[in-house]
Order: structure tokens, then C-alpha cells, then sequence
């Protein structure tokens, strides 16, 4: 009990808790980049693995060739970077998506369900575009210009296909 309380005073009891040391000193050790990369990694490789009809049933194989996939993926610094950039580029785009979400929840009926999934898929996948590029961007994958040089065109010319898809689209159901 002594030791309990002797590490819980460590950490400073109730009052001094602060949850930011916690992940920076989770962050000092490499946690968000290298374990969490990696496990993500192995855990996508040995599911697929598992799915091949070569691999049913074998466990050793599927698990050693992931292991060495998500291993050798931080190898480099490419793969960390991307997910430090991915990620939270990902959190704000989810972030606008759900304020779209309950914006449109006050403005579209159940009967205009069809209308509904359209103009969240094109939303999603606009916002999936957004964040690939300027991750990709971040970690000078594509060129750190590229963005600012031709996303605004990239934007319109998005919108314009799809409204030009919302318009055919619209006509067929009225005819």
C-alpha cells in the first residue's frame, strides 16, 4: 500500500494529475511514433493475411510476414510522419463533417434520404481528397507548393463535377 501510494504521489495525487504530462511522457518514449504506427500496421497486414486462402489456418506464417511488413515500414521516418500528419489532418476533416451533419439534420427531411447520402458522400469525399494531399504535402511527398499552387482548382473543379452529377443525377428521377 505504501508503494501505491508512494508512485500515486508521484504523479501527483488528484490535484497535480495532468493528463498533457502523461502523453508527453508517453510521446518521449516513442509510443505515438513507432509503437502505434507499427501495431496499426501489423494489426491491417495479418487481418488481410488472414483472409488469403493461403494463410487459413497458419498463424506462424501470417504473423512473422507481418511483424517483418510493420517493422520494416519504420524503418524510415516516412511512415511515422505521414501519421502525424494524417491523423489529426483527419480529426478536422470528421470535425467538419459532423458539423455538416448536424447542420443538414436541421434542413433535410427523411423523404429526401437518397439526397441525403449523396451530398455526404460527395462531402467525404472531398474532405478524404483534401486530407490525403495535404498530408502527403506535409511530409513533402507531393511538394510542399503543390497544395497552395493548385488546390484552390482542384476545390472548384470538385464542385462543378458535382453539381454537374447532382443535376443529371436529379433529372433522371424527375423524368
Amino acid at each position: 500500500m505504501l508503494g501505491l501510494s508512494l508512485a500515486w504521489g508521484a504523479w501527483g495525487g488528484f490535484g497535480g494529475f495532468n493528463f498533457a504530462d502523461f502523453l508527453n511522457q508517453l510521446e518521449s518514449f516513442g509510443f505515438f511514433q513507432y509503437l502505434l504506427p507499427f501495431l496499426l500496421i501489423f494489426a491491417v497486414v495479418y487481418a488481410i493475411l488472414e483472409e488469403i486462402p493461403v494463410f487459413k489456418g497458419k498463424r506462424g506464417p501470417a504473423v512473422i510476414i507481418a511483424l517483418a511488413v510493420g517493422l520494416l515500414s519504420l524503418q524510415f521516418n516516412i511512415v511515422p510522419a505521414f501519421f502525424q500528419s494524417v491523423f489529426p489532418n483527419l480529426g478536422i476533416g470528421l470535425s467538419i463533417l459532423l458539423v455538416a451533419l448536424i447542420l443538414a439534420g436541421a434542413f433535410i427531411s427523411d423523404k429526401d434520404n437518397k439526397t441525403y447520402k449523396w451530398v455526404f458522400f460527395g462531402l467525404g469525399a472531398l474532405i478524404f481528397l483534401i486530407v490525403t494531399f495535404v498530408s502527403l504535402a506535409d511530409i513533402s511527398f507531393v511538394g510542399n507548393n503543390w497544395w497552395n499552387m493548385y488546390g484552390g482548382i482542384l476545390v472548384v473543379l470538385l464542385i462543378i463535377a458535382g453539381v454537374v452529377v447532382a443535376v443529371v443525377v436529379g433529372n433522371k428521377e424527375i423524368a
